[in-house]
Formats: C-alpha cells, sequence, structure tokens
C-alpha cells in the first residue's frame, strides 16, 4: 500500500491535533456509512464542527473525501509494514502482509466501497495504494527465490499475475464476478500465491 497522500492542507501546512482528530472522525464516519450522500454541512453537523474547518482540510467537499479516503490508506500501509517488519521467513510475510490488508479492509463498509468506486479520484487513491502493494508483493517473491524458499520456475510470472489479480480486486471485477469483498479477496489471494510458490523439495 501506498505511503503518499494527493491532497495537503493549503500552504502544506503541518495539521494541527484537532485537525488530526478530525480527519480520524471524518474517516470513522465514511467507514461506516460512505462518503458520496454526505453535503458539507452534514459533516460539518456530524462533526460538531464549522465548515471553515473543514475547508481547512480541503477546498471542497470532493476533495475532503480524497483527503479522507487517502488517510485511510496511507493508514493501511503503515500497518502493513509494521507487521512484517520484524519477519524474516517471506512466507510468513506474504501471509502477514496480505492477512493485513484483509483485516484492514474488513473496516470498510460495503457503502465506502461502493462510493469508492463510483468515485473517480477517491478510486485513484486506491489505484496508488493497490499498485504499491503490488509492487511489495513482487518485491516479497523476488526476496523467496533469492532465498530458496520458493521456486524460480516462473516467480516473474506469478508476481504480475499477483498485480493483475490485486488489480481485478481494486477495480471490483473480482468481487462482481464472485460476489466476495475486497478482504475475501486478498485472503485467497494469499492462499494463491503461498500454495502456488512454494518449494517442492
Amino acid at each position: 500500500m501506498a505511503d503518499r497522500v494527493p491532497l495537503r492542507p493549503p500552504g502544506s501546512r503541518q495539521l494541527t491535533a484537532r485537525q488530526r482528530a478530525l480527519l480520524a472522525e471524518l474517516e470513522a464516519l465514511f467507514l461506516a456509512e460512505g462518503f458520496v450522500h454526505f453535503t458539507l454541512d452534514d459533516l460539518a453537523a456530524k462533526m460538531h464542527c464549522s465548515k471553515s474547518t473543514l475547508y481547512a482540510l480541503a477546498p471542497s467537499k470532493e476533495q475532503l473525501a480524497v483527503r479522507v479516503v487517502a488517510h485511510f490508506f496511507r493508514g493501511a500501509a503503515d500497518v502493513m509494514e509494521k507487521r512484517v517488519a520484524g519477519l524474516d521467513d517471506v512466507r510468513e510475510i506474504i501471509g502477514s502482509y496480505l492477512a493485513g490488508i484483509a483485516e484492514y479492509l474488513n473496516r470498510a463498509s460495503p457503502a465506502f466501497m461502493r462510493d469508492i468506486n463510483d468515485f473517480a479520484p477517491a478510486r485513484a487513491a486506491y489505484e496508488l495504494n493497490s499498485r504499491a502493494a503490488a509492487g511489495r508483493i513482487r518485491s516479497f517473491i523476488a526476496r523467496g527465490v533469492e532465498d530458496g524458499v520458493f521456486r524460480n520456475v516462473h516467480a516473474t510470472l506469478i508476481a504480475e499475475m499477483a498485480a493483475v489479480l490485486i488489480e481485478g480486486i481494486q477495480t471490483g471485477i473480482v468481487g462482481a464476478r464472485t460476489g466476495v469483498s475486497d478482504a475475501e479477496a486478498f485472503t485467497a489471494l494469499s492462499e494463491l500465491l503461498l500454495g502456488g510458490l512454494a518449494s517442492r523439495d
């Protein structure tokens, strides 16, 4: 998952403690209820703040939505990296990384995921993080081959297939065709990768 946020506060100022708390509250609200149907007036009322306070985070409701979505995925990136930081066995790393993504996405309601899919700028934030996640999986597979844990046969191809599957999960194709959530799809991807790459020695 990526660790960049497309939008920053005006002038790239550091967020205040209140702004960080507000961003976390907005994230919790969006995860539970989605975001497309809210107006800025709705959000100000729910957050018990003024619209000017929200404008300090982003100049429009649409950009605020992108900021909150990016904040959610940046948090995912941080969590995943901490999760695997102390692990040495690449099989455990891949399993923990993808299981962590699945757990993290389980926090998101169907409404939130649907709104991301329907709102192109928010979808772009998800795409950015999906590409970064695919890159991490590629690096884990390469390390596994170097360590002799994974078979070298078609490892590069499998890494690219994993990237295609991650893109399919992110774009909603996998979910639409199988009826599973993104979280469930990442769990299945972990099982598929670890089974397919395992050394036969």
